[in-house]
This record gives C-alpha cells, sequence and structure tokens, in this order.
C-alpha cells in the first residue's frame, strides 16, 4: 500500500498554465459548425482561453492571392481578412482569443513551390522580404482596426511554426531570423505593445540561438515558444542536428523515460533567461495514429505532465482539442489515435476528461507526500470552494512494469467532512473506445451509436465514506480524483 498524506497547511499559488492556449487543426478548418461546438465545449469544460493553428495566410484563406484573366495573365495582389474576420468573430463571441501564428507562404509571394500537408500549405522563404513585411502590415493594421488595439494588445504573434524542420521551412535558420526580424519589427510599428515571439521551433530547439540573435541585432521578443513530444527524446538526449540524427541509425528510435518532458522544459526554462515560456505543442506522442492517444493511457501521462511542469512555463498548449484534423486528410474511423481531446464526432476522450479533473483543481495548491518513493503512482492536490481536490495518476512509460497499487489518503485535521466524491478513468470508466471496439469498431456512427459512446465518455461521481482515510485501488495507467467536501 501507498500512503498518501495531505497537508493543508502547505499552500502556494497554482495558476492553471495548461489552460493557457490549446492547438487545433489548420485556420480553415475553424470555419466548420462542427469545429466551432467542439472548441466552445473545450473552452467551457475545460477552461482553454487562447487557440493557435497553422495556416492562416494559406491561399485557401484568400489571405493574399495573385489574381489572373482568363488567360492567365497576372494582374495583381489581393488581400483579404473576411474568413480572418469571420474566426477571430467567433473565437471573441466564445471568450476566446488567438494565439496567432504567422504562416505558412501565400503562394502569391513564395519564393518557391513546396508544400506540406493535404492542404498543400506552402513552406518556402518568401520572395521578397518586403511584400512579406507588407502582408503583416496589413493583417496587424485591420486587427487593430478591427479588434481595437486593447483588445490586440492581448494577443501573441508567433512567427512560422517548426522552422527547424526542413518539411516545415525551406530555408536556413538565417532565413527564419530574417523572416523573424521583418515580421517583429513590423508588428511593433504598428504599436510597440503588442506581444511576439518565437522561434516555435520542434525539439526544444534554437531557444538560445534566438534569444542571442535578437540580442546581438536588437530584435522584438516579448516571449519564447517552442514545441515538444516525448518521442523526441532520442533526438534531444543525442544532442545531434536534427538532419544528421533523422539519417542516423536512432532515427527509428521512439523509446522515452518517464517524466522527460519536464526535463525538457527544465532545459527550455533556462535557455530562455526572463523571457516567458509558451509550450506551443505538446502531446502524448509525436505520431499521428497512435493508439494510446484514445485510451486511459493518455490521461494517466497528462496529469503527470500537468503536475510536473507547474512554475516552469506561463503556457503549456495541448495538440489539440478535436480529431478533425486534415494534414493527412481527416483520417477514418471513430477512434483512429488522432492527436485530439475529442474525436471528430465530439466524443471526449480519456485525455479530455483529465483536463476537466484538472480545471476543477482551484487556484492553490496544495502539499501531498507519500511514504514510498520512486513509485509509479503520483499525486496532486489543491483547495476548491468546497474543499479539497487530489488526483491520483498511476503512470509508466509503454514497456515499463506497472500494475494496480491500492493507495490510501489520510486527511487528518483538513477539514470536517461532509462527504467524499470520487472520479475515475480507466479501462472501465470514461474510457469509450472500450464500448467503440465491443460495438464493432464502426467507420461511421449512427445516432444510437454516438448516444451509448457520448453516455460512456461521462465521468461518474461516486460517492464514498471517509473517517481520517480513504482506501482506494487504482489500476495501471489510470487516473482517480478524489474531492473533500467540507462542512461550511
Amino acid at each position: 500500500m501507498i500512503r498518501f498524506t495531505l497537508h493543508s497547511d502547505q499552500l502556494h499559488p497554482f495558476p492553471h498554465y495548461w489552460e493557457h492556449c490549446i492547438g487545433s487543426c489548420n485556420a480553415y478548418t475553424a470555419l466548420r459548425e462542427d469545429y466551432r461546438t467542439q472548441l466552445k465545449r473545450a473552452h467551457d469544460e475545460l477552461g482553454f482561453q487562447y487557440v493557435r493553428f497553422h495556416g492562416i495566410f494559406d491561399d485557401r484563406m484568400s489571405t493574399l492571392l495573385m489574381k489572373k484573366d482568363h488567360q492567365g495573365n497576372e494582374y495583381g495582389l489581393v488581400y483579404n481578412f473576411t474568413n480572418i474576420d469571420n474566426i477571430f468573430d467567433f473565437l471573441l463571441r466564445i471568450d476566446m482569443k488567438p494565439f496567432i501564428e504567422l504562416g505558412f507562404m501565400p503562394s502569391a509571394i513564395a519564393r518557391g513551390d513546396k508544400t506540406i500537408f493535404h492542404y498543400k500549405a506552402n513552406i518556402t522563404p518568401p520572395k521578397s522580404y518586403e511584400m512579406w513585411g507588407e502582408l503583416v502590415r496589413r493583417f496587424v493594421e485591420h486587427l487593430v482596426d478591427r479588434y481595437g488595439i486593447e483588445e490586440v494588445k492581448s494577443w501573441f504573434f508567433e512567427v512560422w511554426n517548426e522552422p527547424n524542420l526542413f518539411f516545415f521551412f525551406d530555408g536556413t535558420k538565417d532565413e527564419y531570423f530574417k523572416l523573424y526580424e521583418v515580421s517583429a519589427r513590423t508588428i511593433k510599428e504598428v504599436h510597440p505593445e503588442l506581444k511576439v515571439g518565437g522561434p516555435a521551433t520542434s525539439c526544444n530547439s534554437w531557444i538560445k540561438d534566438t534569444v542571442d540573435f535578437c540580442s546581438v541585432h536588437d530584435v522584438p521578443l516579448d516571449f519564447i515558444t517552442t514545441h515538444h513530444y516525448p518521442t523526441d527524446d532520442p533526438l534531444w538526449k543525442s544532442g545531434m542536428d536534427i538532419m544528421d540524427f533523422f539519417q542516423s541509425d536512432l532515427a527509428g528510435n521512439r523509446t522515452y523515460e518517464r517524466g522527460v518532458l519536464t526535463k525538457m522544459a527544465k532545459r527550455v526554462r533556462e535557455e530562455a533567461g526572463d523571457y516567458p515560456v509558451y509550450f506551443t505543442e505538446w502531446n502524448t506522442s509525436a505520431m499521428q495514429g497512435d493508439a494510446k492517444r484514445d485510451e486511459p493511457f493518455a490521461a494517466a501521462m497528462i496529469a503527470k505532465t500537468l503536475a510536473d511542469q507547474d512554475g516552469l512555463v506561463q503556457g503549456y498548449s495541448y495538440w489539440t482539442f478535436s480529431d478533425i484534423f486534415e494534414e493527412s486528410g481527416q483520417l477514418p474511423g471513430a477512434f483512429h489515435g488522432g492527436f485530439g481531446l475529442q474525436t471528430c464526432y465530439g466524443i471526449a476522450k480519456p485525455s479530455h476528461r483529465v483536463f476537466q479533473l484538472f480545471h476543477g483543481l482551484g487556484d492553490r495548491r496544495v502539499g501531498i507526500s507519500s511514504d514510498v518513493s520512486h513509485a509509479t503512482v503520483e499525486a496532486i492536490a489543491a483547495k476548491t470552494d468546497s474543499g479539497y481536490r487530489i488526483i491520483f495518476y498511476n503512470h509508466t512509460i509503454p514497456g515499463e512494469a506497472i500494475r494496480e497499487e491500492t493507495i490510501s489518503l489520510m486527511a487528518v485535521s483538513v477539514c470536517t467532512l461532509k462527504n467524499v466524491v470520487v472520479y475515475r478513468i480507466d479501462e472501465n470508466h470514461a474510457n469509450p473506445k472500450k464500448l467503440w471496439v465491443k460495438l464493432g469498431e464502426p467507420e461511421y456512427l449512427k445516432e444510437r451509436e454516438l448516444q451509448l459512446l457520448h453516455g460512456e465518455s461521462e465521468l461518474i461521481p461516486e460517492i464514498m465514506e471517509m473517517d481520517s482515510e480513504l482506501i482506494l485501488s487504482i489500476p495501471a495507467h489510470s487516473v482517480i480524483a478524489v474531492d473533500l467536501k467540507c462542512k461550511n
């Protein structure tokens, strides 16, 4: 048995940094009704404040196009922010804000024709940095004119996405820094209090390089952004250049150590110096089609990660809120291992539910200790309006030993208890994929199947008795939330 003790006298502020932002599919999908329904739910149930997506400048957004006559002759650039307005108006209506990723490159001003994703986003640098600067200037001035400077000052402008990866940016590091410099200076010319940052790299890369470049060349920099996934671990530990790594024998290695995301975040925090740090992408895996994302395993890993990152970062944006996701085209199957917290049908996965449990934590963290070090079961606790919430999670990495554990919670002298409410995420609770498999894994869901799966995804409260000790069993790769309801 692992014994946990709640220390109600140990309190410190607990900002919900993971709620600052959530990732999504590309901007164009934000025009869809089902996308909007799911994003509003993510905001309402999970507390997300900002949303980040690729592709705000992509051709299918019609932001900047080269007009041609019926004979194919070019006759001028046309700027059009109508689709962007439609999306941003919606975000403000549901009390959210955009975390604006500047990208990708409109083909009208692109140096080349290399693209990425099913929707053919152009990844080349601009053929003219003056043209890029003019696009950024017109875009930002339009936002200020439409929404007011006080509103836009609360937004974030991030330059590009993962420029350290050749398949996201067909240019050099120096060319990225040129792109960043032109963008940052242009934004600050519109208004000096607008926030701009980067480098939005994968694998925690280029942090010190970005800080040094901006310092040496007096380029505006308000915050640092980067991305990481646990499967980045072999590359991160190798210290190799990304291209060299991909060409080495290590390239197929997807193993990682428990808690590696926190180790990565600590290094980024150190390299960023005094700048605020926002991880604008992370997930339990970088691989599309990872079945564990649809299962309780993901909930347990998320719980550990959120508990451990406290105090390291200002924002930690999970990638993504929904399986409405078209980078490789919309993948088939109601559960296909997508990045999202909800399926494309809007069914809440275990990962969605663990964010819901964390949203219910108060903003004052409470000390909690156990009598077993290096156990797979850990806990986080916080003060709530009605008492205390303790979240236990039993997690380790794939392939490592883990088992069901018995835990006890000691809450001596915490308060006079009214009751105890327990919520579970495990193989048999808040796990709709299990029922989907039982139903025969239907690719297209009918209304009755949807109703059943939505019901299976719910967090079910369980009322329990407790004097001074509560004893529970916690299965492998699972989460238990315990609400101690105190009498007034």
